[in-house]
């Protein structure tokens, strides 16, 4: 028994370019009179003590027929009456965890699977069938042990090598283990030059790993692909900006931008750029296009309010500060922000309270250390002020890189 197998975006010409396996419409047994006899017959024959072996070869092949037409339902109740006779039927075991993995049921799928490789671990496309299961499941660790034994202990050709490579490093993208990863995208773009979503990927691996370069290199491949692609531009605009290149980076903001001006992020990156070149006015109209597009990103609300104490405009700055709180608190520039502003007001102790929350969630930012040592030192409190400007002599101003902001925003 050879069960269909599920591929990868990508892995395959674009006939099988599917993730998930989709099945037909399942036909009810009232209006199918003729399966829902078999089905009561086969129900019948699984209590029956007496059932022979040609009944038993019956039933496996009207299950094998219902699923050929699509009618998984009726397929699954007749495997699952085979099943009562013949509990130990590795076939039986496989076929239902196809049918559960046709309708996403990859937990249960994963069990079928394993009792069948355990009584028949040489069926055909089993374990390459638990393997794909197991990575839908999210079980990715153990997708990667299947794949990877499937790859040393059979004789492959070099489409289905390729195939099992490009799920591992597929697994262990989505585990975060770029460095793992890059080989196997590799292999993965140069077996299949037009697609896109692996050199995409391949390149945020380069991204995460500090191979900047890398990143530079997929992106002059992506261009050759689609030359309007927003996310290739960012990507190539983090890696320079990584790089000091930051007339560079911005550059390539401004190309995302006019590419799609939808794409996430991007109006935010192109904004905490210019921010961070002193561009208050631009950097503002940006923060603003991408709450157009996304009215509750914390990072721009929190990145426009700064930009508005900068150009004097408080409070403006205050309502988008306390909204950018009440979104998520942990935004550090949020309370170090709110704590300014409450000293302008003369607000001392609620200036304090914000600025020691700034101070707990970025303790390494020199700015917060030095708003509370003039803060301690305006209330009087020598001692407080002189170990916070202690602090500022070992820390040093450093803008953070538009990737480590993008990651911060994409993170809730």
């Amino acid at each position: 028994m050879r069960a269909p197998i599920l591929l990868l975006r990508g892995t395959s010409p674009a006939s099988e370019n599917a993730v998930e396996m989709r099945v037909k419409p399942l036909v009810s047994l009232a209006i199918a009179p003729t399966i829902a006899w078999i089905v009561i017959l086969a129900l019948a024959a699984a209590n029956c003590p007496g059932q022979d072996v040609a009944s038993a070869d019956n039933q496996r092949q009207t299950a094998i027929s219902l699923e050929q037409e699509g009618k998984n339902a009726d397929a699954e109740v007749v495997w699952r009456a085979f099943l009562k006779v013949q509990p130990t039927n590795a076939e039986a075991l496989a076929h239902l965890g196809l049918l559960e993995a046709r309708k996403e049921h990859y937990t249960e799928a994963v069990a079928f699977y394993r009792k069948a490789l355990a009584l028949n671990p040489t069926m055909p496309s089993l374990r390459l069938n638990l393997g794909l299961a197991l990575f839908k499941a999210g079980e990715l660790k153990q997708a990667i042990q299947t794949f990877d034994l499937l790859l040393k202990s059979q004789p492959q050709n070099p489409a289905e090598a390729l195939r099992l490579k490009t799920l591992i490093g597929m697994a262990h993208y989505g585990l975060g283990d770029y460095a793992a990863a890059i080989p196997y995208l590799k292999q993965a773009t140069a077996g299949d030059p037009q697609n896109l979503p692996f050199r995409l990927d391949l390149a945020h691996s380069c991204l995460r790993t500090k191979q900047y370069p890398c990143v530079l290199d997929v992106y002059h491949e992506i261009l050759m692909l689609n030359a309007e692609s927003a996310e290739a531009d960012m990507l190539a605009g983090e890696a320079l900006d990584e790089m000091n290149d930051h007339a560079g980076a911005m550059q390539q903001f401004r190309a995302a931008v006019k590419a799609n001006p939808q794409e996430p992020n991007v109006h935010f990156g192109l904004g905490y750029l210019l921010w961070t070149q002193g561009q208050f006015d631009e950097a503002a109209q940006e923060f603003q296009a991408e709450l157009t597009n996304v009215p509750n990103h914390a990072q721009a609300l929190a990145y426009l309010a700064d930009t508005n104490i900068k150009m004097n405009h408080p409070d403006v700055a205050l309502a988008l500060i306390q909204k950018t709180i009440r979104i998520n608190p942990r935004i550090e520039m949020a309370h170090l922000d709110l704590g300014i502003l409450y000293v302008n007001e003369g607000r001392r102790d609620d200036a304090l309270q914000e600025l020691k929350v700034a101070a707990k969630l970025s303790p390494d930012d020199v700015n917060v250390h030095w708003r509370l040592g003039r803060l301690y030192k305006a209330m009087g409190r020598n001692d407080d002020a002189n170990a916070e400007f202690q602090k500022t002599s070992s820390l040093t101003k450093a803008n953070d890189s538009v990737s480590s902001k993008i990651d911060n925003a994409r993170t809730p």
